[in-house]
């Protein structure tokens, strides 16, 4: 009854301190520390002590599955040559710097031992890096590029961990750490792949998403027992399966098992990895206590756990600047290097491979409080001022305008893959539902491309219509609780009507998003394809106050305009009510139109439909 309590507690404490930082815009997983480091010291909290195998076997790898489904496997790949150097190389030199560091303060521990808590506080979390970079909105290569090296330098730490403790029993040659590293790389990857290979072979045979979700949930750790049990890589096959099986997702599974997958793993890490900062600060307590049994002299203690907390940040600041002086293709800007390496927040794996250290390991408890000062100090050093730092270098965040803008044309170009199968296909049509598949595409389409607009207070066609619908479907299962309540329905009628209301609303409310307004710059987009038309063009001189002059004519409104680039004409675009943007294009055959909203310098292709 006690533990139930002590879970449901903390599961409460994680959600009033995560809704309190979204007040304050704190990111949760500092505040979650520095709670629970003040918790630990409340009468009738129970001393907490994380197990290693705890944290390692039953929090690791739900965290790293569910940050790797969500990873794009082509930034991923775009960026792998980054990554991989962050994610071995960098923690092997953190490694040793660490070590040398260390054993220099603290001779009596060893070599061995030096090298182990090295490998401990190596490793920068995912959790928490990716945590604060999307809060405060850091550009995407840099989350991409946090988020891949921190899915794989745990198991270059843990290797290297691994290898240290078993030079402290004297167990292991040189010839053989080499070995032990391949085998830990090579058959995790390949564990990996054959999962992946198993999962997505069931998956197509699967359509029950609550059968698919369990699959889900048993992925991971299966994933990661299974490369342990052959002396490989829990994390790497754990990583793999789960890239691999993000990556397929649109291919092998059902989309209601998408969304049932996707919503689900969203709060299982929403509830662990806060969870894991708050045992992080409940661990304080016990750790300091253990510290004033120590022989060694206080001030001692306190300059080994500093100097390597600095070794740690400067180390990482070090190498990012020195690999990028040497970049010769697709480098990150000056700014970017300085951010990734401030952004080396380290957590959970940090403290949980620090009770890996044997106990009769000379100051284990100094290197348990070194393992704890590098976490919280990384955290709440950097954590706190990363926002500050990006302001003062000037790094743009994802401008919401561009985004709107790739979304729109984006879906375009799937409307019209649609359309063409549509056309392809042969059937009787006798009720026009051909119509009614186009209106809704349209719909869909012109919902897309109306975030775009310009004009303050000025509601959309397709949020006015979100607005009017919504409050109908709030009618209509108003009406349905009704009859619910009479018990004249069988129950399962009455859900499968309430669940077919719910999801129209959830289709409405990702619709009626407010339109981009922020502004970086001027807006331009390049889908990454061109056309001779699209390039064609030079710049026309941009209408001082434009206007659609048939709308005006009819006496009817816009929504946005566009301008032809032949002819100088303004239209309005296909969101409004008369489209004559499209009527110009079809009276005329002038290929090229540019927005003529302000800020915005996009062009579209009506031959090509491509943006550009």
């Amino acid at each position: 009854m006690e533990l139930a309590l002590l879970l449901v507690s903390m599961a409460a404490v994680v959600l009033a301190v995560s809704a309190v930082s979204d007040r304050l815009r704190v990111p949760a997983p500092l505040l979650l520390v520095v709670v629970g480091a003040v918790a630990s010291y409340l009468p009738g909290v129970p001393t907490i002590r994380l197990e290693s195998e705890v944290v390692l076997l039953g929090l690791l790898p739900p965290l790293l599955y569910a940050a790797a489904i969500q990873t794009s496997l082509v930034d991923f790949n775009a960026n792998r040559g980054t990554i991989l150097r962050l994610s071995v190389l960098l923690v092997v030199v953190t490694t040793f710097a660490v070590a040398a560091v260390v054993h220099w303060l603290l001779p009596d521990v060893g070599w061995a031992a030096a090298i182990a808590i090295g490998a401990v506080v190596a490793p920068p979390d995912a959790v928490a890096a990716t945590a604060v970079a999307r809060r405060i909105g850091l550009p995407r290569r840099v989350v991409t590029i946090l988020e891949g090296e921190s899915l794989l330098n745990d198991a270059t730490a843990l290797v290297a961990l691994r290898t240290a403790i078993a030079f402290l029993a004297g167990s292991l040659t040189v010839v053989e750490v080499g070995l032990d590293f391949v085998r830990a790389a090579g058959g995790g990857a390949l564990v990996g792949v054959a999962l992946f290979l198993l999962v997505a072979w069931l998956r197509k045979r699967i359509t029950d998403p609550v059968l698919d979700t369990g699959i889900s949930f048993l992925t991971p750790f299966a994933a990661f027992v299974a490369a342990e049990e052959i002396h490989a890589s829990g994390v790497i096959s754990v990583v793999v399966a789960g890239l691999l099986l993000g990556h397929k997702a649109p291919i092998i599974q059902t989309a209601q098992s998408r969304i049932t997958e996707r919503i689900t793993w969203r709060t299982v890490a929403f509830m662990l990895e806060n969870t894991v900062f708050l045992l992080i600060g409940l661990e304080l307590d016990w750790i300091l206590e253990d510290v004033r049994q120590s022989t060694l002299p206080v001030g001692r203690i306190a300059l080994i756990c500093l100097a390597t907390l600095a070794t740690v940040i400067v180390v990482r600041l070090v190498y990012m600047y020195a690999t990028w002086m040497f970049r010769r293709t697709n480098p990150i800007p000056p700014s970017w290097t300085f951010l990734l390496g401030w952004a080396g927040m380290r957590g959970v794996v940090t403290l949980a491979a620090a009770f890996v250290i044997p106990e009769d390991t000379a100051h284990r408890e100094v290197l348990l409080l070194v393992a704890f000062t590098v976490v919280a100090g990384t955290l709440l050093l950097q954590g706190l001022t990363l926002p500050l730092v990006t302001r003062v270098l000037g790094v743009p965040a994802p401008d919401p305008a561009e985004d709107a803008l790739a979304r729109a044309a984006l879906l375009q170009q799937a409307a019209d893959a649609g359309l063409a199968k549509l056309e392809e296909l042969e059937y009787d049509d006798h009720h026009g539902v051909s119509e009614q598949i186009r209106a809704r595409i349209d719909q869909r389409s012109f919902a897309a491309w109306e975030q775009l607009a310009t004009a303050e207070d000025a509601e959309t066609p397709s949020q006015l219509y979100a607005r009017v619908r919504g409050e109908m479907i709030e009618a209509e299962r108003a009406k349905v609780l009704l009859v619910r309540s009479k018990g004249k329905i069988p129950s399962d009628v009455v859900s499968g009507v309430l669940a077919m209301l719910d999801v129209e609303e959830s289709m409405l409310d990702a619709a009626a998003e407010a339109p981009a307004r922020t502004r970086i710059g001027s807006l331009a987009f390049s889908a990454g394809r061109h056309c001779d038309d699209l390039d064609s063009y030079s710049a026309i001189e941009t209408v001082e106050d434009p206007a659609c002059a048939t709308c005006l004519a009819d006496g009817t409104p816009w929504v946005s305009l566009r301008q032809c680039l032949e002819c100088g004409h303004v239209g309005c675009c296909d969101s409004s009510i008369g489209k004559h943007a499209t009527a110009h294009f079809h009276e005329t055959l002038h290929p090229v139109m540019e927005s003529a909203q302000p800020d915005e310098s996009w062009r579209w292709c009506y031959v090509h439909n491509l943006t550009g």
